[in-house]
Parts: structure tokens; sequence; C-alpha cells
């Protein structure tokens, strides 16, 4: 179900033929230069095309997934929100790898409020047997958000206390291999929740940053204890703080400390990237972290100089063919106001997709929750209005260049999240931003995310990544939210917790 928009973004007819005219991304100074500034803070790794697959659908994940934990043998290394109390699966499948390999070790990091939550279905009960019978080679972290502190902490109800910040970075590695999504670990997610699914293989430098990146985040987090060497009366595993003289209230300044200084490691450890940029089939990778609540705005700073190399084209000479196309998808469209500003001021073509009502995550929900999917559609709604007010202050800017779709697959929810960019409409797309970020107000101040741009030289990369975005466009349909009706109590509430969406 191919929708009108899409044809601008297919490459097959359009595309030019020769291999060296696709892949020289010195073809496109604008990029090159973004390229540039951006190593200077960012570490930046150098992979191999054939090392690349982008998935397509969330079964497709989950295969991969359990392969790569049976096919572990060193480590397997873990980060979600939270794994669903039904995944048995996927835990005796680590099991039985650790059963398998005597020198396996499991290394799991997940967050505090979303896995402790009262109840018999709590990802703290899944993992309990498993932690008991690998006491020593099964090490589990919960990351608790300091953004709820004192008596408040104890007032707010469990799962309205993850509205104060979740560790929500996605990462699934063994050895040296990685998936980067968007995807927790429920069924949802493995059968009919739309996300982005990056796999690297043979990745060693990926592979260790993502590893360091967890313990670094590890040392400020919960460690899970194995009920035994608590109590032989109880068998819930046991919550430990490890630094005894530090509040876990008040972490917030040395975390902060501790995620510049791993970034500074592995940018001392980069190669040039000039040099990297002149290969034909280059593919760079610069991770990119977001934790608001400890002063590291690496997506921000990241995203604003993309916009600045972008505006820079306007300035461009005629003959010039970099005409850019930047396609936006997010399941959870509240974008703060630093990121609707860097789009509104811009002269970027913008295709955005959303998730439709119907396919928003909480659609159907119990109580407050169950008012998001219209929140979400007011948010949408203020964003338009802006986008028709741009216009009418500058002829020469934005309606017409923003196109905002909503995705709707019956029966499917959706989590995709991340940018594309292209040269031009109808080209391969050049650079991508994946990972757990929402690119909105939560991602941006209140959670702890772990985000790639990803510049690739290489043309069978590009392709797949053209792929991956006309498989997101197939459900894509007009946006409908200026048909919808959103209640006053919604309106007040969405401006409450503005912040919070």
């Amino acid at each position: 179900m191919l929708r009108r928009w899409l044809p601008l973004l297919r490459s097959t007819a359009n595309v030019p033929k020769t291999r060296r005219h696709l892949s020289n991304l010195a073809r496109y100074p604008n990029v090159q230069n973004f390229a540039s500034s951006l190593a200077h803070t960012q570490p930046h790794f150098s992979l191999s095309p054939e090392n690349i697959q982008i998935l397509s659908t969330p079964a497709e994940f989950y295969t991969q997934l359990i392969d790569l934990i049976r096919g572990a043998k060193r480590r397997i290394f873990i980060s979600s929100l939270y794994i669903g109390s039904a995944e048995t699966k996927l835990i005796e499948t680590i099991r039985d790898a650790l059963h398998r390999k005597k020198s396996l070790r499991v290394y799991l990091q997940l967050d505090y409020n979303r896995s402790t939550r009262p109840g018999p279905s709590s990802t703290v009960a899944l993992l309990g047997p498993l932690l008991n019978d690998f006491p020593d080679r099964c090490h589990i972290s919960l990351f608790r958000s300091p953004k709820l502190k004192g008596a408040l902490s104890k007032l707010v109800p469990p799962r309205f206390n993850e509205g104060f910040g979740t560790w929500h970075a996605k990462i699934y590695g063994a050895d040296d291999s990685v998936i980067i999504s968007g995807a927790n670990l429920n069924k949802s997610y493995f059968t009919n929740r739309q996300d982005r699914y990056l796999v690297f293989s043979s990745a060693p430098e990926l592979s260790n940053y993502c590893f360091d990146f967890l313990k670094t985040l590890s040392s400020f987090s919960y460690g899970l204890l194995p009920s035994s060497t608590q109590s032989r009366t109880t068998t819930s595993p046991v919550l430990h703080w490890p630094h005894s003289p530090m509040s876990p209230q008040h972490i917030e300044h040395q975390a902060g400390l501790a995620l510049s200084g791993l970034q500074r490691h592995y940018k001392a450890k980069s190669g040039n990237v000039q040099e990297r940029l002149q290969k034909e089939d280059t593919v760079l990778l610069f991770p990119v972290i977001q934790a608001g609540q400890f002063g590291v705005r690496e997506e921000e700073d990241c995203l604003r100089l993309l916009y600045d190399n972008l505006r820079a084209a306007d300035d461009r000479d005629t003959t010039s063919d970099f005409h850019p196309l930047l396609s936006l998808t997010s399941g959870y469209f509240g974008l703060s106001d630093f990121y609707k500003n860097l789009i509104l001021r811009s002269r970027v073509p913008t295709r955005i997709i959303c998730a439709s009502p119907e396919a928003n995550g909480f659609y159907g929900s119990q109580g407050i929750s169950g008012r998001l999917p219209e929140g979400y559609t007011w948010l949408e709604q203020r964003f338009m209005a802006a986008v028709r007010a741009s216009h009418s202050q500058d002829h020469r800017h934005i309606s017409g260049l923003v196109d905002l779709k909503e995705w709707n697959r019956p029966g499917w929810t959706y989590h995709a999240k991340g940018i594309w960019l292209s040269p031009k409409p109808g080209s391969l797309p050049i650079l991508t931003l994946f990972g757990s970020t929402n690119l909105n107000s939560r991602s941006a101040q209140l959670d702890t995310e772990l985000s790639f741009v990803m510049l690739a030289n290489s043309v069978t990369v590009r392709k797949k990544l053209l792929l991956e975005l006309q498989r997101l466009n197939e459900f894509a349909e007009d946006w409908k939210g200026d048909q919808r009706n959103v209640r006053v109590i919604t309106k007040v509430l969405a401006r409450l917790l503005s912040g919070y969406l």
C-alpha cells in the first residue's frame, strides 16, 4: 500500500547509475562539514557494509535476538526498559547459553521503576531464578532516575513514577555483535509493534563501546543480588545500592562526569574522520548520548549541528545537486521546543510519520494513560498550527515543505523513531539517526538515551536504508488530526504534562 508522497523516496528510477557518483560523500560538502564538526566532540567507528543488516519486522528482530544469545561465547549484554513477564523463552535461552558456555557472562541493564512494579508479573520476579542459579555469572543492574526525589519519591505510585524519567537505551549484544533498536523485550515488540532494528556483526569497537556504556551507568544503578546472599527464607532477589556514601537521588554530577569521560576515552581512539569519509564503502557510526538530567545533551547538539549545515545548503550555488530531503518519525510525536524550532526555521523539505491514535501504544488504556493518544493528537495540531504560522511569516518557508503522515496498520502499534537524510528527493539516504530516542520532550529532558548517527558512503547500506523507509511508509496515511476533537480536559492535562510526553 503505497502512499502519494512515497514516490519521492523511491530510488529505482532516479538513482544515478555510476557507483562512484553515488557513494562519494565528498560531493556533499554540507554533509562532510557536519561529519567533521561532529567528530570534534563525538567518537566514531568505521564499519564494513557487509556486516550491517537492517531488519523490517518484529518477528525478524526476535529471531535475530534469540540467535545472538544462543551463539554467545564470552558475553551477553542487554539494555532495555524492561523484560515482559511472559518472556520465559528468552530467559530460558539465556539460561541454556550459560549452561553450555561455562565462561559466558550475562549483563542486564534495565529500568528500576518499570522492573520493580508490584506483583508476580514484575521483571525482577522473572529474573530471580536465573540470578539465583548463576550468581557469579549473571549481573543485573536497575537504573533509577534521580529526578524523583525526597518525599515525592514515596508518594508517587508505581507506574506513574516512570513519568519522572526512565532508563531508555535499547542495546542487545553478544560478543562482538550488536542489535540497536528502539524495541523493548515484550511480546508485542516481537509480534505486532513496529520499530527499527539495525544489526552490526563482527564490530568489536562498537560492541566494546556499547558494553562500556552499560558498565558506566551500572555503577550508578541498583544491583540485583540473589536471595541466598541475604536470607534463606526468601526467594526474591535483593536490591543493593553500591555507593553507600552517595545517595541514589543525587548522582547527577558524578554520572554526567562518567558519561563525558566515556565519550572522551573513545573519541581519543577514533581514527581520522576525513580520511574515512573519502573511502568508497565507508560507513561511519557516531554515538550520541542524551541524558538531560545529567547535563549531557549530545543529541541536541548533534541535531543543531546538522540543521546548521542544512541551512548552509540554502546558500549553495544553483548548480549544486544537494537539495536535501529529511524524513523523521516518532511513535510518540511530541517534539520539544528545541527540535520543533529546528524544523520550523529550516527550509528543508521534511516528511514526518507519527502514530495514528489507534497505533499509539496507550490506545485503549485505562485511566489517565488512556487519554495519551488524544493528547498526542493535540500536540500534533499545535505543531501543524506552528507550521502554518511560520509560512504566514515567511513565504519562502514551510507550508508545503512539512508533510505530516500517520502510521496506521490494523492490529499493530507504532514505536519506530529516527531520521533519514537524502541528498535530494528520489535519491538514496546518506545519513540516519537511530536508537532509543523518541525525539520528544521526554527523551530530551528526562530519559537516558543512546542513539547513533550513521553516515554511509556504501551504496549497499544506503539502499537498505531506503528500503527500510519505504516499508515504514507503506502504512503511512494522510494525517487526520485536524479532523479530530480533543477534549478540553485532555488539553489541560497535556499542557500540564507537556514535558513528560
